[in-house]
């Protein structure tokens, strides 16, 4: 067994390409969060109790939440080892959560007059707590490859921070604490981000006015799978021998937030009636926000789900979401105690179903087979640890750095 503090070899020297992604979703983070635990705790069943999560993955992705998952799981610490586990996102979660989304009791009306005159949160405590976990570390020092989406709206297109596009643009080489903030800053929820980075060989100064990366992709899997097929056109080593267009090499995980079930989702009845203040506000929600990041999660599954489906390579692509989700547990911010601990028993729920695909007619999350969440995670957890098992092998650099580490 080689030793985890081996970095991951190229895909060159294996049979694979290696995805994770987790969407957006504010408190919600901690369904994806429970399930991490889990293919976590696996991969330790079998390649010892040090193994994280950056350990396996070519490329982590993540919108919102997911980008602060995605951090946590590949900021390094004073070891060059993955800052948090997977097992610290919950404790995380149910520790600052209820600091970043206070829960105020105000009447109906203020509600609204507080919504439309600014956003909902102020985001102090979550900038302050960010910088604190994370400290100077730069995009460009993440354990593996990452990839999170921001929206710019001064200039009115995606910002995608990725760790292959800041090799050849330095101005992307922002700190991680930054980036997490812009791609979590949902708005009417929490304020937008400004900062600035510059380019210590030219002095280049860029600035970055960022909102929420779920405003362009709230499920950020294809842009990961984009980011990987632009290194392999460019002709990128790492994927030597890797045809641009064989989807099929691709081994993918995407973690959804949860949706409401269909009988809490608006109706045109309804929306044809509203205006600006019921779009911002209605039945205590914000149903603008939920249509396009929704809208934007499930045309991506869309896509994938037909993909693989063609390519009769369905066992490489996993999506794991609930769309039962009613009420309370339903919210991107009401954080109290109990909430928050039904969405970690949710995740664990999630767990005991069975693997399930959208339809492609109904837009209905429907089982696939008889096949468990949580006995899929097993079998990827294998694939994982045999894939990295094999680079290991085939890499000289992998075979010197684990002899190396064996010796000391």
């Amino acid at each position: 067994m080689d030793s985890t503090n081996v970095p991951l070899q190229p895909p060159t020297f294996g049979n694979l390409i290696t995805v994770l992604s987790i969407d957006g979703g504010g408190i919600r983070g901690l369904i994806p969060g429970t399930i991490l635990n889990f293919l976590e705790s696996e991969l330790q069943k079998l390649d010892g109790e040090d193994a994280r999560i950056a350990d396996y993955f070519d490329v982590i992705a993540g919108t919102s939440t997911g980008g602060l998952v995605t951090a946590m799981l590949t900021a390094p610490n004073e070891n060059n080892r993955p800052l948090f586990s997977a097992k610290d996102i919950k404790d995380f979660y149910l520790n600052h959560s209820p600091k970043i989304f206070p829960q105020k009791r105000s009447l109906a009306i203020e509600k609204i007059v507080n919504a439309l005159m600014g956003p909902k949160y102020d985001g102090k405590y979550l900038h302050q707590l960010v910088k604190e976990k994370l400290g100077d570390t730069k995009l460009n020092q993440t354990l593996t490859n990452v990839v999170i989406p921001a929206f710019d709206i001064k200039l009115l297109q995606p910002t995608i921070f990725s760790s292959y596009e800041v090799k050849n643009k330095p101005d992307l080489n922002a700190a991680v604490s930054d980036i997490c903030i812009s791609t979590s800053a949902a708005p009417t929820y929490l304020p937008a981000h400004y900062f600035k980075t510059q380019d210590v060989a030219t002095g280049k100064v860029r600035e970055f006015n960022l909102v929420d990366g779920g405003v362009a992709a709230n499920n950020p899997t294809l842009l990961a799978m984009g980011e990987v097929t632009k290194e392999a056109l460019k002709g990128n080593p790492d994927f030597f021998a890797i045809r641009v267009t064989d989807y099929s090499r691709f081994l993918v995980i995407s973690l959804g937030t949860g949706s409401p079930k269909d009988e809490m989702k608006y109706t045109s009845e309804k929306a044809a009636k509203w205006g600006l203040l019921q779009w911002l506000t209605a039945g205590g929600s914000t149903p603008i926000i939920d249509v396009f990041s929704h809208a934007s999660s499930d045309m991506v599954d869309f896509h994938l789900s037909v993909v693989f489906k063609a390519l009769h390579c369905e066992q490489n692509y996993l999506r794991i979401q609930d769309d039962t989700l009613s009420g309370v547990i339903s919210s991107v911010d009401i954080a109290t105690k109990k909430n928050l601990n039904d969405l970690v028993e949710v995740g664990e729920k999630l767990l005991k179903k069975p693997v399930s695909r959208v339809n492609l007619e109904t837009g209905v999350v429907q089982p696939r087979d008889s096949e468990t969440n949580e006995q899929a995670l097993i079998r990827f957890a294998k694939v994982l640890s045999t894939e990295r098992r094999l680079r290991h092998s085939k890499s000289p650099h992998g075979k010197d750095a684990a002899a190396t580490d064996k010796d000391i």
